[in-house]
């Protein structure tokens, strides 16, 4: 299998976010590339540098409002007095029907959803190669390979199309679901991060022409909080085409696999073309956000569940954080994938 991933990826660095109140180092860190190109290489994979696909492809899922934002925001901040290094919200507005503001303070507030994803000088940079990342991975698997693994960091789920948050800030298995759709192909997105993918629900919840389904921790006590619940099911032309499992807390291998299973039954009763699988490790026993309890070996047997489905993939990677087993258990899932 193919692994797209270019090293401009690795320039965003935040500092910091906020959890709990509690100011915290930002786990979103380089670091994750380098023990995923591990678990990558230990898998067989070949590295294969993304070409840079301009901004057609992020502009098909995101608005041209969002992406003037992102491009140019940190320049602006930095022109603020006392600003702090990095652009981070104080201020959100109570609903997003009002005017848009002109000030920089006022936008970050309007298109950044929480604290968690800092913007600096190499965030839009690493963002789009990102995005391309899941891009080029789309197009090997509409060339023919039966998938492509897209090494996408910073992740994208959580992202809107014109809200960042969650460390998220372009949708890469939303762009890459839309490429796919863009040649003809019927699209699933199954997601089994650790949280719910709040910003690909949000992408597509009014539309019929792709479907989502995602697995994660309990949104009732746990982030993204206000989505992720199994009664969205989607609204006017996208009802019935979005489809939550929330998991209790600590669920293990067993329980996940069950649901799993019920994500996959509900996959083929919609008979895409291909499946964007939104690859969150984070739901190991042992990551730093504790949410669920799968074992490594857990992830050969997720990886071979999807398999069995027999479409096309393409494998987007979001959350997984820095734990020693993080490289392994994508070796694991990879390795099952391919065995199936």
């Amino acid at each position: 299998m193919k692994t797209f991933y270019a090293k401009e990826q690795k320039r965003h660095d935040p500092t910091m976010f906020l959890s709990s109140g509690a100011q915290q180092p930002n786990p979103e860190k380089p670091e994750r590339v380098e023990r995923l190109l591990l678990g990558a290489r230990a898998a067989g994979c070949e590295i294969v540098r993304p070409r840079d696909h301009g901004l057609r492809p992020i502009a098909a899922v995101h608005s041209p409002e969002y992406i003037e934002f992102l491009q140019n925001i940190f320049l602006r901040w930095q022109r603020i007095e006392g600003a702090s290094p990095e652009v981070i919200p104080n201020i959100h507005p109570l609903a997003r029907t009002g005017r848009y503001p002109a000030s920089a303070v006022g936008q970050a507030g309007y298109h950044m959803a929480d604290t968690a994803c800092p913007i600096s000088a190499d965030t839009w940079g690493s963002a789009c190669w990102s995005a391309w990342s899941a891009v080029e991975a789309a197009e090997a698997v509409l060339a023919g390979e039966r998938s492509a693994y897209a090494l996408c960091r910073p992740p994208g789920h959580h992202a809107f199309a014109d809200v960042a948050g969650g460390f998220c800030f372009l949708n890469n298995s939303a762009i890459a679901a839309q490429h796919l759709l863009g040649h003809s192909k019927r699209v699933a997105i199954l997601d089994v991060d650790l949280h719910h993918g709040n910003g690909t629900q949000g992408i597509f919840y009014g539309r019929g022409d792709v479907l989502t389904v995602s697995l994660h921790a309990d949104p009732v006590r746990f982030y993204p909080f206000f989505w992720g619940h199994a009664d969205e099911r989607g609204e006017g032309a996208g009802l019935g085409y979005n489809f939550n499992l929330p998991l209790p807390r600590k669920t293990a291998d067993a329980g996940f696999l069950e649901a799993l299973e019920t994500a996959c039954r509900r996959v083929e009763a919609y008979a895409p073309d291909a499946v964007v699988v939104a690859l969150g490790l984070d739901a190991f026993e042992g990551d730093p956000f504790g949410g669920l309890s799968v074992s490594t070996p857990g992830f050969a047997r997720i990886g071979e569940a999807i398999a069995r489905l027999g479409l096309p993939a393409v494998i987007v990677q979001e959350g997984g954080y820095l734990c020693d087993e993080l490289g392994d258990n994508l070796t694991s899932f990879l390795t099952g994938f391919a065995g199936q």
